[in-house]
């Protein structure tokens, strides 16, 4: 029976961002608010979210010509285009016959009312919805204007009909965000609530982290690495794991 799949699938997280830095900034100050006032899909990378991206490019590198990537997709959002853009410069893919496609399904997790705001903010300025999400859960929270995880597991699911559909036996590398990550996880893999959860709860996804997924052969994917930091580790760059800043137009 032919795979609806393809034969290797790698799923990266952008490199660190200009909203990763100001929110680090936000929580260190005791802020209720993020000092960044840009629409989130405007976000930009870092010099170092630049660097970790060339990093994980040149990390491509070192595969041999019929194990790298065919097809490259990524998030609508700046900083995760940046990040694919990079990543093929650096490693090279540009030079054969790579396919490229920017798809807004994988975008970031939309956050309403809640843009902008560290934990602090939430607290002070919407605690009804803080409240809400203790007594619901992150999975299924979502903020007024926002987006729960299953909103966003709901257009990944068209997105990997899309995978199968046009993408079946190439080499696919997915460019996105912490949650567009585990959310794929989620439905790869066949997790519950409880399960991606309890990943989750393990640590942040980090900058250019990748996590792979091999063919196996059933014809399924069955998950290789998870959370891969060694390319930039071999590269000299820095690894961070901040969570993506809830940030948008005021």
């Amino acid at each position: 029976m032919t795979s609806p799949w393809p034969s290797h699938l790698w799923l990266v997280r952008h490199g660190q961002s200009a909203g990763n830095v100001a929110r680090d900034r936000a929580h260190a100050a005791g802020l209720g608010e993020i000092d960044l006032d840009i629409r989130d899909v405007d976000v930009p990378l870092s010099d170092l979210g630049h660097a970790q991206s060339k990093a994980l490019g040149q990390w491509f590198t070192t595969l041999p010509d019929d194990e790298r990537p065919t097809v490259v997709l990524t998030s609508t959002y700046l900083r995760a285009r940046q990040t694919a853009t990079a990543i093929v410069e650096a490693g090279g893919l540009g030079k054969t016959d790579l396919g490229f496609c920017v798809d807004e399904r994988l975008r970031e997790r939309e956050f309403g009312i809640l843009d902008r705001l560290t934990t602090q903010g939430i607290e002070a300025r919407h605690p009804e919805q803080a409240e809400a999400r203790r007594r619901l859960g992150k999975f299924y929270h979502r903020p007024p204007g926002g987006e729960s995880w299953c909103d966003v597991i709901l257009r990944l699911r068209a997105a990997l009909d899309t995978l199968s559909l046009h993408h079946r036996d190439q080499r696919v590398l997915i460019v996105g965000h912490q949650v567009v990550v585990l959310c794929l996880r989620y439905l790869l893999e066949g997790l519950t609530e409880t399960e991606i959860l309890a990943i989750d709860a393990e640590g942040d996804v980090a900058n250019c982290g990748v996590t792979t997924y091999v063919r196996n052969g059933e014809g399924g994917l069955t998950l290789d690495l998870y959370n891969f930091v060694a390319p930039l580790e071999v590269q000299g760059a820095p690894v961070t794991s901040a969570p993506d800043a809830k940030v948008a137009a005021r």
